[in-house]
C-alpha cells in the first residue's frame, strides 16, 4: 500500500510539473519551434529553457514535501515529542544551525530505515528540511552523529540544494537544445518540400529520443562531478563545525555500515537523498553524486 501511494504521488507531481510549465509556456506566447522548412530557433531556446530549467526549479520548490512522502520522513516537535533523544537531536541542528548563521532554523525529521543515513533538502536556507534515519540514531556516537549533522548543516549553509539545481537546469536545457537541433540535422527533415512526410517526422522524433539519451548520460557525469565536490566541501564545512576528528570517525562509522540497505531507498533517484554511497568503479563512479568514503577521509586528513 505504501509502494503504491508513493507512486501515485510521484506520477502526480510529475502530471502537475508538466501542466504547469504547459500553462507558462502558453502564458508566455512561445510558438511551436518545429516549422515545416526548419527551426524556429528563439523559440526552440525558449522552450529547453522553461522546459529544463522550470522542470528542475519546481522539483527543487516541492523537495521538502517529496522527501516526506517518498521516505515517510515525520517532522519533530520538541515541544510536544516526549522522547529525550529526538529532543537533543533537535536541540543539536539547531545549534549547528546557529554555529553556521542560517538564517532561520531547519525542520528536524526522522524516518523509519535500517540504513545509516541523514540528509538536508529545501527551497531555500530558510525552508530547509535537516531528517534522519532511525539507523543513525542506534549506529552513532553522539559525537559522530553531531560530525554528520554538521556536514548536512553545511549543505544548507553552502547553498548546494540551489546550486546543484542551476546545474541541473542548465545541463536539462543544453542536452533538449543540442538533441533537437542535431536529430533536425541528421533526420533530414526540412531539406526539401517533401521532407514534412510523416515518415520524416517519426526518424526525427526517434532521433531526439536516442539524442537526449546519449547526451543526458554525458550530461549526468557533468552533474555527478559538481555533486562530489560540494560534498567534500561539505566534509569541510562539517570538520570545521563539529571538529575533524569527529567528522573523519563519522565517515568511518558510515563506511563500516555501507552494507546495511534499505530496499526502500535502493534506487538511483534516492542518491541525492544519501550522506554516502557504496564504492563504485568505472562508468558507474563517474556517475556517483558521493565520492568514496576513503577518498573523503583521506582529504580531512590533510586538513591542518
Amino acid at each position: 500500500m505504501a509502494t503504491a501511494k508513493r507512486i501515485f504521488l510521484f506520477l502526480a507531481v510529475n502530471f502537475l510539473v508538466v501542466v504547469m510549465l504547459s500553462m507558462v509556456l502558453s502564458l508566455l506566447g512561445i510558438r511551436p519551434y518545429l516549422l515545416q522548412y526548419g527551426l524556429d530557433y528563439p523559440s526552440l531556446i525558449a522552450f529547453c529553457l522553461i522546459w529544463g530549467m522550470g522542470g528542475a526549479f519546481i522539483s527543487l520548490s516541492l523537495s521538502r514535501v517529496m522527501a516526506k512522502w517518498l521516505m515517510g520522513v515525520r517532522i519533530i516537535d520538541p515541544e510536544r515529542t516526549g522522547d529525550s533523544q529526538l529532543q537533543k537531536l533537535v536541540t543539536m541542528i539547531h545549534r549547528l544551525a546557529q554555529e553556521a548563521n542560517l538564517p532561520a532554523m531547519p525542520q528536524v525529521g526522522i524516518y523509519d530505515s535500517p540504513e545509516v543515513n541523514a540528509f538536508a533538502t529545501g527551497p531555500t536556507k530558510k525552508r530547509a528540511l535537516v531528517a534522519v534515519s532511525t539507523g543513525l540514531l542506534q549506529k552513532m556516537t553522539p559525537g559522530q552523529l553531531e560530525a554528520v549533522l554538521a556536514h548536512e548543516i553545511s549543505h544548507i549553509s553552502n547553498g548546494d540544494m540551489v546550486t546543484m539545481t542551476l546545474i541541473q537546469g542548465v545541463v536539462n536545457a543544453f542536452v533538449m537544445f543540442l538533441a533537437r537541433v542535431l536529430a533536425f540535422a541528421f533526420s533530414g527533415l526540412g531539406r526539401s518540400r517533401d521532407d514534412s512526410s510523416s515518415g520524416s517526422v517519426i526518424g526525427y522524433s526517434i532521433m531526439v529520443f536516442l539524442f537526449e539519451i546519449l547526451f543526458m548520460l554525458l550530461g549526468s557525469i557533468v552533474v555527478a562531478w559538481f555533486s562530489r565536490q560540494r560534498e567534500f566541501r561539505a566534509d569541510a564545512g562539517g570538520a570545521r563545525l563539529a571538529g575533524r576528528d569527529r567528522m573523519i570517525g563519522a565517515l568511518e562509522a558510515l563506511e563500516s555500515n555501507l552494507k546495511i540497505q534499505d530496499p526502500r531507498a535502493n534506487r538511483p533517484s534516492y542518491d541525492a537523498l544519501k550522506i554516502s554511497s557504496r564504492h563504485q568503479s568505472g562508468l558507474m563512479r563517474l556517475l556517483s553524486s558521493h565520492p568514496p568514503l576513503e577518498e573523503r577521509i583521506a582529504r580531512l586528513r590533510k586538513i591542518a
